[in-house]
């Protein structure tokens, strides 16, 4: 696992790697798939409701994490920047909340590889006030998430 931190005036970029024993189809379904985007992309201790996913380019799509403790919801969505299918998928993202501003951008590479599939993720313009390190964790644990729906090979 590689994970590193830039920070700019802009906000944070945040790098993370995985390898994970699946296929590029299912990454890909898992992240243009809304119930299956809705079951793996909150971290611990939320819940996620996919409101709207047009998976094209330019399309948009629109959300919200639910705090499972306070019941506090959190409304975001961006619009699709690439799409390739089964290798590459790159999105924008924007808080509703004016106390998070700015626009984040998110890119992901799908790459088979001999034991699975490899998964490069960067994220960038993080808003200044989340940590860099908040969005490790959450992604670690969004990561380990995503394994728990892709790596099962349950036959038809």
């Amino acid at each position: 696992m590689t994970n590193t931190q830039n920070t700019s005036r802009s906000g944070n970029t945040i790098e993370l790697h995985r390898v994970l024993t699946s296929t590029p189809e299912k990454i890909w379904r898992a992240f243009t798939q809304p119930d299956a985007f809705a079951r793996w992309l909150p971290p611990n201790g939320f819940t996620a409701h996919v409101y709207e996913l047009d998976a094209v380019v330019g399309g948009s799509y629109r959300m919200s994490f639910t705090n499972f403790t306070t019941g506090g919801e959190m409304f975001f969505g961006g619009n699709y920047l690439e799409l390739r299918p089964n290798e590459c998928i790159a999105y924008t993202a924007s808080f509703e909340d004016p106390n998070l501003p700015g626009e984040m951008t998110t890119h992901i590479t799908i790459k088979p590889v001999s034991v699975g599939v490899e998964i490069q993720i960067t994220q960038s313009g993080i808003p200044a006030v989340i940590p860099a390190e908040a969005c490790y964790l959450g992604w670690q644990e969004s990561l380990r998430h995503l394994a728990k729906l892709v790596e099962p090979n349950i036959p038809g």
